[in-house]
């Protein structure tokens, strides 16, 4: 007896998949007969569920068969006490132009939640299905009203959301994550969609004054949140530092927040703003940990920003954090920023090398050596002793096998063999860096074979890709100066050559390194009209936008460049930003 009644249920089982596939095979056809005919099979099995019921309304709904699907919903509702059936039956009167008897059944339905208050899921739900969202508005307001525990926030801000109420949708959104403060990601990313990066647009004004109306009205850190996140979308840094403040001197228990708002000032170029939130961290820091990790930061950005004049200063700075923190382990990502300073600021490359070479004596794990053998071998490149610097390299590459850190020394090993011309060794290397498990590993390692691969056979003696490669060799050792010099050589006596486009690209880099950004500009443009079809373009168009955006103050000229990286190269690295800043200068919403 159980192996038969093992069996009909195997057949069952198998008969309602069967039946099931179908029926959604031919509604999607638009065979609506035969779906239906599927549909009341599966309905006639011992255990049926909402879909099939509502499967079968909609199928004969589209067959116009409204009686029907009245007959049958009228019978269901006899068999089955769910109150989002008033709703579907309301419906098919509507469909028909009957509005008298829907307008009957949609109150019924709502009437129904003063019944049994639990309604309102299966009511606002049938509405939605049928985007009645008055109605649904109405259901979850209700239900919230006769039972305080009932928080429809969300739902109902989905709902403002899709009928434009946007300071109702914000309202609900805050009001939601009052209650669940948890979700506040979720709400981020569900308000993103309707707030831009103007700080004049309307949306931003209203959901701003609506965040500071309930700060005063009910003060929680939750607004401060939500405002330091408002700001940072707008690349407002100062006033989310402001708020993020706000946030830690209420709850001083971690900094983590506004060392993450430091990155954000600096990955937006707002340095000084990124300072002062560096010494702020210093200042209200614990733990020796961050405040070497904020002074590294700041040194960083000095670097980046000063002129000859200012590296005895910078100088003064790195050692007084060594008497303060000591040369230990802790400090030892500021004693290889020391050094690179050293060596490739000051140019000072002995006392560079003398210096890690005493860190070494440290007591360090293996991939601390490596690195700072890392940096050592930089500067025996900055030196030209390419052949001591393989020797670095390769320990790394030996010691820690399959690492990432070891398959950057393989890529400095290729990068070595470049400038030095011996190409075929490193475009061996390269080949094996092409699997990289590090993406910009990976790039990086792609780029420059492809440069070597293009140009190595132009000429028996490979004379431009030499001059190339020694052009960025003397951007590498900072003689940017000399390596635009030099780059102007191959752009004059290699003029049919592939590796224009690349000299072109590079020189452009070093002439906004200058600040130069007429010149970059130019080279750029050139690219863009010249060597359309070549793998640089999609780089041009982007580096060229963003050059009008950030220091020519033109960005109605970007955006067209945006957008054809957008039609034009959707596989670019550049799409997703690109996408991102289009939508926003045409005046989208952020997404």
């Amino acid at each position: 007896m159980r192996i038969f009644l093992i069996l009909f249920l195997f057949i069952s089982t198998n008969v309602f998949s069967q039946s099931d596939i179908l029926a959604k095979e031919y509604f999607k056809n638009g065979d609506f007969k035969k779906a239906l005919a599927e549909y009341k099979k599966i309905y006639a099995q011992p255990a049926t569920s909402l879909t099939t019921i509502n499967a079968i309304v909609e199928t004969h709904q589209q067959l116009e068969q409204y009686a029907d699907a009245e007959a049958f919903l009228i019978k269901v509702m006899g068999d089955i006490k769910y109150a989002g059936f008033l709703v579907d039956l309301g419906y098919n009167f509507q469909l028909q132009r009957d509005t008298v008897n829907a307008r009957v059944q949609y109150n019924k339905a709502l009437e129904s939640i003063d019944e049994r208050t639990s309604n309102v899921f299966s009511v606002a739900k049938g509405f939605q299905n049928h985007s009645l969202l008055d109605e649904a508005i109405t259901a979850y307001e209700k239900g919230m009203v006769l039972n305080p525990k009932y928080n429809f926030n969300l739902q109902l801000a989905q709902l403002y959301g899709e009928q434009g109420k946007i300071e109702k949708m914000f309202t609900s959104y805050i009001d939601y994550v009052e209650i669940n403060p948890l979700t506040i990601n979720n709400i981020k990313r569900s308000i993103n969609d309707f707030i831009s990066e103007d700080s004049a647009n309307e949306n931003n004004i209203l959901f701003r004054k609506i965040l500071l109306k309930k700060a005063q009205q009910a003060p929680d850190l939750l607004w401060n949140e939500l405002l330091s996140w408002l700001f940072v979308q707008q690349k407002d840094i100062k006033k989310a530092f402001v708020q993020e403040k706000a946030i830690f001197n209420r709850q001083p228990e971690s900094l983590s927040r506004i060392a993450d708002l430091a990155v954000i000032a600096t990955n937006e170029k707002a340095y000084d703003t990124a300072k002062e939130i560096y010494a702020y961290l210093i200042e209200k820091a614990q733990d020796a940990g961050t405040k070497i990790m904020a002074n590294y930061q700041v040194l960083q950005l000095e670097e980046k920003l000063s002129d000859k004049e200012d590296y005895a200063a910078i100088e003064v700075k790195y050692l007084e954090l060594f008497d303060e923190f000591g040369l230990i382990t802790q400090t030892l990502k500021l004693q290889i920023a020391y050094a690179h300073f050293l060596a490739f600021y000051k140019n000072e490359t002995a006392k560079a090398t003398s210096f890690l070479e005493d860190a070494l004596k440290l007591s360090l794990p293996e991939f601390k050596k490596a690195e700072v053998k890392l940096e050592l071998g930089d500067i025996l490149v900055l030196q030209e002793k390419f052949n001591q610097a393989l020797i670095y390299y390769t320990q790394i590459q030996r010691s820690l096998k399959n690492s990432e850190i070891s398959q950057e020394a393989r890529y400095k090993v290729a990068k070595t063999s470049y400038y030095k011309g011996d190409f075929k060794w490193a475009e061996s290397q390269l080949k094996i860096l092409k699997a990289s498990t590090s993406q910009l590993i990976a790039n990086d390692a792609l780029n420059l074979k492809l440069l070597i691969t293009d140009n190595k056979y132009e000429d028996s003696v490979q004379t431009a890709l030499k001059l190339y490669a020694k052009a960025d060799l003397l951007a590498f050792q900072n003689k940017n100066d000399e390596a635009i010099v030099l780059l102007n050589q191959v752009l004059g006596e290699h003029k049919t050559e592939p590796i224009i486009a690349q000299a072109l690209y590079k020189q452009a880099e070093l002439f906004e390194g200058k600040q130069q950004f007429e010149k970059a500009e130019r080279n750029y443009k050139s690219i863009i009209e010249n060597y359309g079809e070549g793998i640089l373009i999609d780089n041009a168009l982007f580096k060229l936008a963003e050059l009008y955006m950030d220091y020519l103050g033109q960005p109605e000229l970007a955006k067209p460049l945006y957008e054809q990286i957008i039609f034009s190269h959707p596989d670019s690295i550049y799409f997703v930003e690109a996408r991102k800043k289009f939508r926003a200068l045409r005046g989208d919403s952020i997404n």
